[in-house]
């Protein structure tokens, strides 16, 4: 919250939504003494969707910016995004931007790469081009999007991952609506390994009818990179062979995989969770410090 206050746009609204009941924090916030903070809180627990949704309903100005309690936010956010949006032309533009993401090891910039001119967003947004998960990405914390738009495509209560995911690819679908990027990193994403999060909770049953309902809305490649990137390795945690042949199925009959998808099926499979993130801080860490060495 105090790095939405302190945003160098500084009207703007603060809507604080507390996601079921909570003294300590709507005491806390009442303290603040900041006129634009105001706070909701919801009588019972929904779960983050339903509690944007809520903060969407709740919202005055034009557009609308998500922040994740766990997140922050740099002091341009606001401003760099906006000013991106009404520079782009486009009707409805949906405003992301990289992000610092920190880890217990290393601190990354994600995505590694913005879209390319005329690459379909499903791909950009799915479909690994090195073995890292990274490449394109979006973050509910950097999301910046017109606020009648999330009216009208609001987030899908009750799915528990792939959130920001399955909201941008739905927007997608309507008139007027494209996603463009801000090149700098404007968020900090606290990727706390210590403590439970919804990010590294497993859902791939969920998550497999929701690949079966997107079908309509990505390309094949993209399909195909879902099935064994994304819900492969939620399912790989069951350490089922039927789940393995059923998923490989699944990409090849209504996808296109490529190399890079096959090798990353094999490795989520494979390779716990644990060791792949402490191998990929590694060698992206490194990319990173040798890019920057030279950039001096």
């Amino acid at each position: 919250m105090r790095s939405a206050l302190a945003q160098s746009l500084r009207d703007i609204e603060v809507i604080v939504v507390i996601d079921g009941p909570d003294p300590a924090t709507a005491e806390a916030l009442r303290a603040v003494g900041d006129e634009r903070v105001r706070s909701i809180e919801l009588e019972v627990s929904g779960g983050a969707p339903a509690a944007r949704n809520h903060g969407v309903a709740a919202a005055h100005a034009d557009w609308v910016a998500f922040l994740d309690d766990d997140d922050e936010w740099l002091p341009e956010k606001l401003a760099t995004q906006l000013a991106r949006a009404k520079a782009s032309g486009i009707p409805l533009p949906i405003v992301g931007s990289r992000l610092f993401m920190r880890t217990p090891r290393a601190e990354l910039i994600m995505p590694r790469r913005i879209p390319a001119p005329g690459e379909p967003i499903s791909e950009y947004l799915a479909v690994r081009h090195g073995f890292f998960h990274g490449d394109g990405f979006i973050q509910t914390s950097t999301i910046m999007a017109p606020t009648a738009l999330l009216r009208k495509v609001p987030f899908a209560d009750g799915l528990r991952r792939l959130q920001e995911l399955d909201w941008t690819l739905r927007s997608l679908q309507e008139e007027g609506v494209d996603l463009i990027y801000a090149e700098e990193p404007l968020v900090i994403w606290y990727a706390d390994e210590n403590r439970p999060r919804i990010s590294f909770d497993a859902p791939w049953k969920q998550s497999l009818e929701w690949l079966h309902q997107t079908r309509p809305r990505v390309t094949p490649r993209a399909y195909a990179a879902l099935a064994m990137s994304v819900v492969g390795a939620m399912a790989a945690a069951s350490r089922s062979p039927r789940v393995f042949f059923d998923l490989l199925r699944e990409a090849r009959k209504h996808g296109k995989p490529g190399f890079t998808d096959y090798v990353t099926f094999l490795q989520v499979w494979l390779v716990p969770a644990g060791p792949r993130r402490v191998v990929r801080d590694f060698f992206l860490s490194r990319q990173r410090n040798k890019t920057q060495a030279q950039a001096q």
